[in-house]
């Protein structure tokens, strides 16, 4: 159950930071990359071992974050409900509670984009120029097909 839960956040943080990285007209996002790209690419950039590496365990350390604040989210959400479900409600009790909601969900925000910041990091200029090169080509590709 545990490694089910852990494939479900993993997939999550990668879906998350393949959105921060693959924004259309996203001046920030358009010179970040996903981790998938890269495991997807990771021959045609000529990623090396050690690269490779770095970018799992920077992978791993973030999927543990991920795990920890998904928890604490759960929870403040789930109390943020309860206050909710009051016939009448205590606007300084609720507004406190989005505020914790809100901050973790900068967070977790904040975490995401660090993680991609130091997927880059670990590249050359050449791999990110290759890796460039081909979400340009795949958002073509992308803008064909619809």
């Amino acid at each position: 159950m545990k490694l089910k839960i852990n494939a479900v956040y993993i997939c999550l943080m990668l879906a998350v930071a393949s959105l921060l990285a693959q924004q259309p007209g996203d001046p920030i996002g358009e010179n970040l990359f996903p981790p998938e790209l890269l495991m997807q690419y990771q021959r045609e950039i000529a990623l090396s071992e050690a690269q490779k590496n770095a970018i799992k365990a920077e992978l791993l350390k973030a999927q543990s974050r991920f795990t920890e604040m998904q928890w604490q989210l759960q929870g403040e959400v789930e109390a943020m409900a309860s206050l909710v479900k009051q016939a009448r409600l205590d606007e300084q009790q609720v507004l406190a509670q989005l505020d914790k909601v809100l901050n973790l969900e900068r967070e977790i925000k904040r975490t995401q984009l660090g993680l991609v910041i130091r997927i880059k990091n670990n590249l050359t200029a050449e791999q990110q120029a290759k890796l460039l090169e081909i979400k340009n080509k795949l958002e073509f590709k992308n803008k064909l097909s619809k």
